[in-house]
């Protein structure tokens, strides 16, 4: 068989563990997506547009470490360019990969549909730079492999989105064909003398130190560091806390853990634990205006250090190029109080049960709350379950459950981009087929993506949607009211029948009472062939009291006074 430049492409996707690919058909990246199929180890996905594409793949990467969407030229690639800053920020190596121009048009002075209008072709990987860890060009086929390589390869050792453009005449160009990959590293490596100069400081800083406090930071996952933080709480044996974009990155069955630390919105006990503590040990932490709420939790000073990816900053010093995981794995054999305990396991400590979010069950036939709704939700959550909450009190709400081992949430705090969790909980089911997938979504944000609901129907996806119909982004409600807040209302539920179409097996239903959310649920668990849509109706000042405290303080943050000089 001649190989060509998109089998060398689709070849090193599979071998980078890739089963399936998203992708939005255009008449630049046709012949690209010819290639991807012949490899039949590649799946081809498709999706209603590219935003929704790019975040697709976002989801897949959560659910498998990398991902691939497949746009075309120009407008597709701008489209998911919102989707690839959002990779980039979450820290996942997803791969958007455009179909480009002839090859023969570069220079030429042709001006191509799919552009301003201009002869600059090149804008598309100009843009792509700024939120991508490497870009290139392919014009050519035999520079493809090696510039495919290097895109792959960086996306995986820094877990950042890379891009890729290959000319609509070069996919199907002749290429030889790729060898193994071990090659591609997933993560990157440490100066040993760095690594072992980090070491000394933080034993150092510790001594003597007997309030200590770990606080995990939503960067931990992309890290490859969740288990060796594990292997240090049992060896400092002391209490664990996380930021809100951090939940499930660490069991909340371990002895240590002590729950949320989001300033004044923190589980009880939690801010006291944090900010009374004489040495506090942020694992890979993202201290933005959010996580510290307005800038009013945001752990600094002598008595904190800050262990990052690849970074340590401990005691005044900072020493680059420490990896995470193994920085964590060491620091925990030279602190083990249990030295009998073989290097890189956990000490043999007893579970705790999850705390878990179990109200009074309201009345059967009262006006469905937040609260009922979550009580419900909290008897779903199993070990194998992935929860995807979308930006606004489904962060909040999410807060409020507990996690049995094992169990995953899913939340895209940093980028924040409403409607963000429809195509992503769609791209995570299909990486991961075998776990349940819940997905919270407010009405507001649920307009922006609502199409790839379709597509979960037709890959017939067992997912259970709870539509919260508020009317209204409450979210921005609690920050600053005003008439923009307030949308054109559906009949969510209804649209299950138009995703149907007469062939599919989604299923909409309506849930105003507890007694008819629990109805809807036993219904959505039965529901195997396709996803299943609750819209569950509560008033619009039900919300958590979390969001309102938060919603006030960052408020008068965004309101801060010009500063003048």
């Amino acid at each position: 068989m001649t190989y060509t430049v998109g089998m060398y492409l689709a070849e090193r996707l599979t071998q980078i563990g890739i089963a399936h690919h998203f992708a939005v058909a255009g008449d630049y990246n046709l012949v690209l997506l010819d290639e991807l199929l012949k490899q039949p180890a590649l799946e081809q996905v498709y999706c209603c547009n590219e935003l929704n594409c790019g975040f697709a793949a976002e989801g897949y990467a959560r659910a498998r470490g990398a991902s691939a969407a497949v746009v075309t030229f120009g407008v597709g690639t701008i489209s998911a360019m919102n989707a690839l800053a959002g990779a980039y920020a979450e820290n996942l190596p997803v791969i958007v990969i455009a179909g480009g121009p002839n090859s023969n048009d570069h220079g030429s002075g042709h001006i191509l549909h799919h552009t301003p209008g201009t002869t600059d072709l090149g804008f598309e990987y100009r843009m792509a730079r700024e939120v991508t860890c490497a870009a290139e060009m392919i014009t050519d086929a035999a520079s493809a492999p090696a510039k495919i390589d290097q895109v792959l390869r960086r996306a995986l050792r820094e877990q950042k989105p890379g891009f890729l453009s290959i000319a609509c005449n070069i996919a199907n160009a002749p290429c030889p064909r790729p060898g193994a990959a071990g090659f591609l590293p997933h993560l990157r490596d440490s100066d040993p003398a760095s690594l072992t100069a980090a070491l000394d400081a933080c034993v150092a800083w510790l001594a003597g130190k007997e309030k200590v406090v770990l606080l995990v930071g939503s960067r931990l996952r992309a890290a490859g560091a969740q288990q060796a933080a594990i292997h240090l709480a049992d060896a400092l044996e002391c209490p664990v806390t996380i930021m809100a974009a951090a939940k499930s990155f660490f069991p909340e069955t371990h002895p240590g853990f002590r729950g949320l630390y989001w300033g004044a919105v923190s589980d009880p006990g939690a801010q006291e634990l944090v900010e009374n503590a004489d040495a506090v040990l942020c694992l890979a932490p993202v201290f933005n205006d959010y996580s510290t709420v307005g800038w009013t939790a945001w752990p600094k000073g002598p008595h904190v250090a800050c262990l990052d990816s690849e970074r340590v900053t401990v005691a005044g010093h900072t020493f680059d190029r420490v990896a995470l995981a193994p920085f964590l794995d060491s620091l925990a054999a030279r602190l083990n109080k249990h030295p009998t305990t073989p290097p890189g396991e956990p000490a043999a400590t007893a579970k705790q049960p999850p705390r878990f979010f179990a109200p009074l069950p309201a009345a059967p036939e009262a006006r469905l709350t937040n609260d009922e709704m979550m009580r419900q939700i909290q008897l779903l959550m199993t070990p194998d379950t992935t929860l995807c909450a979308e930006t606004g009190d489904s962060w909040f709400n999410a807060q409020r459950l507990g996690l049995p081992e094992g169990a995953r949430v899913e939340f895209e705090m940093q980028w924040g981009h409403i409607g963000w969790s429809v195509p992503s909980c769609f791209g995570n089911a299909m990486g991961s087929p075998e776990r349940r997938h819940l997905l919270m979504v407010g009405d507001g944000s649920f307009q922006l993506t609502a199409q790839e609901v379709s597509q979960m129907v037709r890959e017939k996806l067992p997912v259970i949607i709870f539509l919260i119909n508020n009317r209204g982004y409450v979210i921005e409600i609690a920050i600053h009211d005003g008439p923009y807040n307030y949308i054109k209302n559906w009949d969510y539920a209804g649209l299950m029948e138009v995703f149907n179409a007469g062939e599919g097996h989604g299923l909409g239903l309506h849930a105003a009472t507890g007694a008819e959310l629990e109805a809807a649920i036993q219904r959505a668990c039965a529901n195997t062939q396709g996803p299943t849509l609750i819209e569950c109706s509560i008033e619009r000042d039900d919300c958590t009291q979390t969001l309102r405290q938060w919603g006030k303080v960052v408020a008068r943050t965004n309101a801060r006074p010009p500063h003048i000089s």
